[in-house]
């Protein structure tokens, strides 16, 4: 039978301090009493002897030191699952806020998750297909990776994990694919815009949705990721399906977990963040991929907002070196109003190369990525150059990379909210721009390919173009 505790000794921002407990474990649950007969929870923090320290997840308003009453449950934070989860919205703690009744589970599981032996996981192989072209076409999303968006204040990653949400499909197999988006510290405009999106489009029906707001208790931003990937687990490793996790704003996360370290008093790391913020954010990015004879898979998306657009930030930093990658948004290409604005050059996915080719997407993928990203690079390069000493010091082979950067940000990287590009079409732009290039430039792609792909493109006074060069 729980134990129920009234020796509370200190209370502090977020935590508890109880003294003379009996068996409390880490991680464990814990229901308080608040002296107006209001019922919080918690979760133990840390165990020192007969003391343990508790993190509120409500917040300690409203409790005091004679008349608060704690009682261990003795088992952790769990979320209840069943496949009518799907189609549902929950809140930051998992309680549902959609308005439908409670969820009936089938099986609960702890929201930690367990660790997964690395000889266990399968490779990331397989092309997800967002409809977005320069994520498809340049930096592709491979099933089981992770792939984090660096975005800016006021740049519109929003949107974009929204359109990713609602247009992300697997190609070539009918196959179950679920959609698990988790938006932390987010205002209530957002939360909004993100439930008004889902049901508009269709897309709730194959999602799950965690929404914690700005003005919940900050301790609840640390469990409400936790809940989202549990969720997504399950759906992969228990119901056989591709789960698209989409976490934002990962630095509102940090900031809680900042906050919450120095309300326990630890010494800060770099910038004032907790020294295993490191640990803390593998141990939820490492929970996307694929596990060998499971059917089901996980890949993330985690969205972060670097603070002052310093890449060299902590959080940044860290999710960098733990991810496959990362997509950059441009605050000069969102001034220019092309959105997504996707920077592609510094922008990377590690793993494109295993999810690209003859039976994922197509032949000339690799080729055609290749010498987009060669012939924009150059673009880029000149057009610089160009404003230091002017149009008149360009040959007519650079003023065709100039228009190629021009023509490449305003038709291969810009589309609409709602526009959903096959990776064909994508890859149709990408060779209709290429075409204004002479053959001789295509350096990077096969004979075969141009043979086969640029005729479709080329027009005879352009193909006499080339001839003359």
């Amino acid at each position: 039978m729980a134990k129920e505790y009234v020796t509370t000794r200190e209370i502090a921002g977020p935590l508890l301090i109880v003294d003379h407990i009996e068996g409390a474990k880490y991680n464990e649950i814990v229901q308080i009493k608040a002296v107006d007969g209001s019922i919080k929870n918690g979760q133990v923090l840390e165990v020192d002897g007969d003391r343990a320290l508790i993190q509120v997840f409500e917040g300690t308003a409203g409790l005091n030191l004679g008349g608060t009453r704690v009682k261990f449950l003795g088992k952790g934070v769990e979320v209840g699952l069943s496949p009518s989860i799907l189609g549902r919205i929950f809140n930051g703690s998992g309680v549902p806020i959609d308005g439908s009744s409670a969820i009936i589970p089938e099986k609960r599981m702890d929201i930690n998750g367990n660790p997964l032996n690395p000889y266990a996981r399968n490779y990331p192989l397989e092309f997800i297909q967002t409809g977005i072209s320069a994520i498809d076409g340049l930096n592709t999303l491979v099933r089981g990776q992770k792939l984090p968006i660096f975005s800016g204040s006021g740049l519109p990653h929003a949107q974009i994990a929204a359109q990713i949400a609602r247009q992300a499909k697997v190609l070539g197999k009918e196959e179950k694919f679920a959609v698990v988006f988790v938006a932390m510290g987010i205002t209530f405009e957002e939360a909004n815009y993100f439930m008004e999106d889902f049901k508009k489009t269709g897309a709730l029906e194959r999602s799950v949705m965690f929404l914690n707001l700005a003005n919940d208790p900050v301790i609840e931003r640390i469990a409400t990721p936790r809940f989202g990937l549990t969720v997504a687990e399950y759906l992969a490793f228990d119901l056989g399906m591709h789960v698209l996790v989409i976490l934002t704003d990962m630095t509102n996360y940090c900031e809680a977990l900042r906050e919450i370290s120095a309300a326990r008093k630890e010494v800060p790391g770099r910038r004032g963040y907790p020294g295993y913020m490191y640990t803390d954010l593998a141990t939820m990015y490492e929970r996307a991929g694929r596990i060998k004879e499971k059917k089901g898979s996980i890949t993330q998306i985690p969205i972060l907002t670097m603070p002052e657009d310093d890449k060299t930030h902590p959080i940044a930093d860290l999710t960098g070196y733990i991810t496959e990658g990362q997509m950059f948004l441009s605050r000069n290409l969102f001034q220019q109003a092309i959105y997504p604005p996707i920077d592609v050059l510094p922008s990377l996915s590690r793993l494109k190369d295993k999810g690209i080719g003859k039976g994922k997407t197509r032949e000339d993928h690799a080729d055609v990525l290749n010498q987009l990203f060669a012939a924009y690079a150059r673009g880029r390069e000149v057009r610089e150059l160009a404003i230091v000493l002017g149009e008149s010091a360009l040959t007519k082979t650079d003023l065709i990379f100039v228009r190629f950067a021009d023509e490449f940000e305003q038709k291969f990287v810009k589309q609409g909210e709602y526009e959903n590009r096959s990776i064909e079409e994508t890859l149709d732009i990408g060779w209709r721009l290429l075409s204004m290039f002479p053959v001789g430039e295509l350096k990077r792609i096969r004979p075969e390919y141009i043979e086969k792909y640029l005729s479709r493109y080329t027009t005879s006074s352009e193909g006499d173009t080339k001839n003359a060069d």
